[in-house]
C-alpha cells in the first residue's frame, strides 16, 4: 500500500493545520466532504469548498450525525468521503460511528475531529482518542501541518486497506497553527461500485454478532501495520525514553531536543512490539500525551512501567512551558536556579456580544420579564454574564428546549419559562424537542434568535440562509412554517431592533398557555450583507449618566469624562457603532442621536 506517494515538482506553501487536512483530502482523491461548522474544525470544509466542484462535492449539513450519515452513504456509493467536526460534535455523530465500525467501508471514510484542549471555545474538554477506542477504529494524530496533509491521505488508504472508518484527530493548536507544507497533485481514487452485500451493510443483531470478532481482529492488524508505518524513533542520548504523539511531540522536541523519543502516529491501536522494544532499551519510560492517559494506561496493561500524568496535567492544553515543568518535576531537567520575576497581574476583559448584536434586545426583554431562561450553545451564551445576565442554564447544543420542557413538567417554577436557541442550532437539534414540547403540551416559550447565519463559528451558511457552501442559491427553510407544521399555535416574527415590539411579543408569548414561539429576526452584524444605520453619538449636555445604555453591554459605549450628579456620562465610539438604535430606544433623556442631531432610527 503506497501511503506516501512520491512528490514530483512539489511546491511549498504555509498552511494552517485545517487547510492542510483539506488539501490532504483533495490530494487523496476524496469525492464527498460534509461537515457541521464548529471551532476549531470549521476551516476544513471552508477550504475544501475552494477546490474544484467537479473534483469534490462539499456542503454544510444541519448537524454532525447528518454529516456523517451523508459521508457513510457516499462511502457505500464508492466515493471516498470526509466528515469534519469538533470534538463535541462526535457525541452527536457517535451512534452512526459505532454501527459503521462494524459494517466497514466501501470507499475510504475519514472522520476529522478537532479537539479543544484548554476549552478555548467549548463547553467541555473530552478526548476523541477515547471514542476511537470505544468504536474500535484507528485514530491518526498529526504533529504539524505537513503530517496533517500526509496523514489525511494515509487515512483514506488505511480505511480501504482494513475496511474501517478512520479518525484523524486534530487539536486547536494544530488546526490554527501555520507551517510550511509540501503540496502534491490530486490522485484520483478508483470509482467503486456499490457492494450489494446484505450481511455486510445491514446491522441486524445476527450480523453484528458475527462482525464483532472481525472488528477485534481488524484492530490487531491495524496495530501491526503501525509497527512498520508512520511510527519512528528519534535517536538520542540517555536512559530515559520518551513516548509521545501528536502536538505533544513538538513540545517534547523543543524542550528535550536530544532525548530518545518514540513518536507514535496513533494512540489507538498501538504498535505494541515497537513500544516493547523501545521500553526494553531504556531504564525509564515517560509518556507525554495531551488530556487523557490513554497511552500510559495501555502500557500498564502491557506490563510496561511508565510515568506520565504524575508530571503532566490531565486537564488543559500542553505547551513547551508546561512540558518543561513536567520534566523538571520528573528530574529529567534541572530546575532553574534563579526564579523568574513575577509577571504583572492581568485583569481579564470579559467577553461581550458585538456592538449592535441583534441578540442583545432579546435578552433585555427576558430580563425585564424576569423569566427563567434555558440557554443554548452559540454567541448568545454570553448573555449569561453581566451586564445582560439573562440566562439561567446552558447544557449542550440543542438542549434548551428540552430543558425548558423538563423544567415546566417539574412544576416547581413560578417564573415564565423560556428557551432561547439560535437559527443554526434550532436546525441542528432544536426541532425534535419542539415536537416533544407540543406533544407534551408544555407551557413554555421558545425564542428563536434568527441572525441569518451560523455566527459563532465565523458566518457559515446553513439551511435557513438559502445559500450553499460555494455561494450558490438553494432552498431556504422558513421557521414560521416549520413551527406551525409542528403544531405550535402561537408564532410571531419580530424585528430584533424594535424594542417595543419585541418586549410586547415576548410578554404575550409567555402569557399564552401552551407552546409559543417568538422569532427575533435580524442579520448578524458581522454578516457582509447586513444593513447598517448611521453611527450614533451622545449629546453630553442631555446625558444624565443613568447607565441604561451601559446595561446593553455594547462595546461601542464607554464612560466619558463628563459628569452628572457625581456619575460619569457616556460616549459612543463611532468606529464600532453600527447604528442599531437600541441604546437610543432605552435612553430616558433622548441624549443619543444620529450625527447632526437627527433622531436615531432603526436601520
Amino acid at each position: 500500500m503506497n501511503v506516501q506517494p512520491k512528490k514530483t515538482n512539489a511546491r511549498i506553501e504555509p498552511l494552517m493545520g485545517n487547510e492542510a487536512i483539506a488539501r490532504g483530502a483533495w490530494e487523496g482523491g476524496c469525492g464527498v466532504a460534509v461537515a457541521y461548522p464548529g471551532t476549531p474544525s470549521t476551516e476544513i470544509l471552508q477550504t475544501v469548498g475552494t477546490f474544484p466542484a467537479e473534483d469534490i462535492y462539499a456542503e454544510w449539513a444541519s448537524n454532525e450525525k447528518t454529516a456523517l450519515d451523508i459521508a457513510i452513504g457516499a462511502s457505500f456509493g464508492g466515493k471516498r468521503a470526509l466528515c469534519a467536526m469538533k470534538h463535541v460534535g462526535l457525541n452527536v455523530a457517535s451512534d452512526s460511528l459505532m454501527s459503521f465500525s462494524y459494517i466497514g467501508v466501501n470507499a475510504g471514510l475519514v472522520i476529522v475531529v478537532a479537539d479543544d484542549p484548554g476549552m478555548h471555545s467549548s463547553q467541555n474538554e473530552q478526548d476523541t482518542r477515547l471514542y476511537a477506542r470505544f468504536a474500535n477504529v484507528p485514530v491518526l494524530e498529526p504533529a504539524d501541518a505537513q503530517e496533517a496533509l500526509d496523514y489525511t491521505k494515509t487515512a483514506f488508504a488505511l480505511s480501504e486497506e482494513f475496511d474501517t472508518p478512520v479518525i484523524v484527530r486534530s487539536t486547536t493548536r494544530l488546526s490554527h497553527t501555520r507551517s510550511p507544507v509540501i503540496l502534491s497533485e490530486r490522485q484520483a481514487a478508483p470509482q467503486r461500485a456499490f457492494v450489494d452485500d446484505f450481511h455486510k451493510n445491514v446491522t441486524l443483531p445476527a450480523h453484528a454478532r458475527a462482525n464483532r470478532p472481525k472488528v477485534l481482529a481488524r484492530e490487531a492488524r491495524v496495530g501491526a501495520w503501525f509497527e512498520d508505518h508512520l511510527t519512528r524513533i528519534d535517536a538520542g542520548k540517555g536512559d530515559v525514553g520518551i513516548i509521545t504523539v501528536g502536538m505533544a511531540y513538538s513540545y517534547v522536541k523543543e524542550v528535550l531536543p536530544g532525548a530518545p523519543v518514540l513518536k507514535l502516529a496513533s494512540s489507538w491501536p498501538l504498535p505494541k512490539k515497537a513500544i516493547a522494544e523501545f521500553a526494553k532499551a531504556h531504564k525509564r519510560i515517560i509518556v507525554v500525551e495531551e488530556l487523557e492517559p490513554l497511552i500510559e494506561e495501555q502500557l500498564a496493561i502491557m506490563g510496561i512501567r511508565a510515568e506520565g500524568k504524575a508530571f503532566f496535567p490531565q486537564a488543559g492544553e500542553l505547551s513547551p512551558e508546561i512540558v518543561k515543568k513536567g520534566f523538571i518535576e520528573a528530574g529529567i531537567i534541572e530546575a532553574p536556579k534563579r526564579k523568574k520575576p513575577a509577571e504583572p497581574e492581568i485583569v481579564p476583559r470579559p467577553p461581550l456580544l458585538c456592538a449592535g448584536c441583534p441578540h442583545t434586545s432579546s435578552y433585555m426583554a427576558l430580563r425585564a420579564l424576569d423569566a427563567r431562561v434555558c440557554g443554548d450553545i452559540g454567541c448568545y451564551t454570553l448573555a449569561a454574564i453581566e451586564p445582560l445576565r439573562a440566562i439561567d442554564t446552558c447544557v449542550a447544543m440543542g438542549a434548551s428546549i428540552g430543558n425548558a420542557v423538563g423544567l415546566a413538567k417539574a412544576g416547581t417554577e413560578t417564573k415564565p419559562i423560556v428557551a432561547t436557541i439560535g437559527d443554526s442550532t434550532f436546525l441542528h437539534s432544536g426541532i425534535p424537542p419542539l415536537i416533544d414540547a407540543v406533544y407534551m403540551r408544555a407551557n413554555i416559550t421558545v425564542l428563536i434568535l434568527d441572525n441569518h447565519i451560523t455566527a459563532m463559528t465565523g458566518g457559515q451558511d446553513n439551511a435557513a440562509t438559502g445559500v450553499s457552501l460555494r455561494g450558490e442559491p438553494t432552498e431556504r427553510v422558513d421557521f414560521e412554517k416549520i413551527c406551525k407544521a409542528l403544531g405550535v399555535k402561537w408564532v410571531k416574527t419580530v424585528d430584533s431592533y424594535d424594542l417595543g415590539a419585541l418586549y410586547q411579543a415576548v410578554r404575550e408569548a409567555t402569557e399564552h398557555k401552551g407552546v409559543s414561539v417568538v422569532i427575533s429576526n435580524r442579520p448578524c452584524v458581522l454578516d457582509p450583507v447586513r444593513i447598517r444605520g448611521d453611527a450614533l453619538e451622545v449629546v453630553q449636555e442631555t446625558c444624565v449618566a443613568c447607565q441604561s445604555c451601559m446595561n446593553l453591554g455594547c462595546p461601542a459605549i464607554s464612560w466619558s469624562d463628563g459628569m452628572y450628579d457625581g456619575h460619569h456620562k457616556v460616549r459612543i465610539d463611532e468606529s464600532l457603532c453600527i447604528g442599531c438604535s437600541l441604546c437610543a430606544q432605552v435612553c430616558p433623556s433622548s441624549a443619543i442621536r444620529a450625527k447632526g442631531g437627527k433622531e436615531a432610527k432603526r436601520p
